[in-house]
């Protein structure tokens, strides 16, 4: 079985690597100290994805970089706020390519078919975790799936 677990310890790096402080990164991200030390501590699992946009734009790197599905720091990305319309779009794409229905998807990563469709339609932002599932899963860039690059889609073999 393939390991589908975040790993923020790169967003700690890029932290200290500025010089930044996590009180200086809860202020960036205007949110409290001990919730941004949960986060960076693995104590609070999920991470809102809008937050690790933030994160990704402060640092000017992509969420392959920041997850490890990649070792490029220095690709150019868009800095944007996520579009759940644009997304969703994606996701169906992807969804399509591989040849799976919804229900297909949504039981591969452990998810409902309303959740899918309500991703799919745009009514609902991919959330991080599913996101990041799907891009391991079928060898997509993160960066891709949320708008940030339109090409490459695919993740280098490195």
């Amino acid at each position: 079985m393939q390991n589908y677990e975040l790993d923020y310890s790169r967003i700690k790096e890029l932290r200290i690597k500025n010089n930044l402080t996590q009180a200086n990164m809860a202020d960036i991200l205007n949110i409290k100290k001990p919730t941004y030390t949960q986060f960076e501590n693995m104590k609070r699992e999920i991470f809102p994805i809008e937050r690790i946009n933030e994160i990704a734009n402060y640092f000017n790197v992509s969420f392959d970089y920041l997850f490890k599905l990649s070792n490029n720091e220095k690709i150019k990305i868009k800095r944007v706020k996520l579009n759940s319309k644009l997304i969703g779009e994606r996701l169906r794409d992807i969804r399509k390519e591989n040849k799976l229905y919804q229900e297909t998807l949504a039981n591969e990563i452990s998810s409902s078919i309303a959740l899918i469709s309500q991703y799919e339609s745009g009514k609902r932002l991919l959330s991080l975790t599913f996101g990041f599932v799907i891009c391991k899963k079928f060898n997509i860039s993160m960066d891709y799936l949320y708008g940030k690059v339109d090409k490459p889609k695919y993740l280098n073999k490195n």
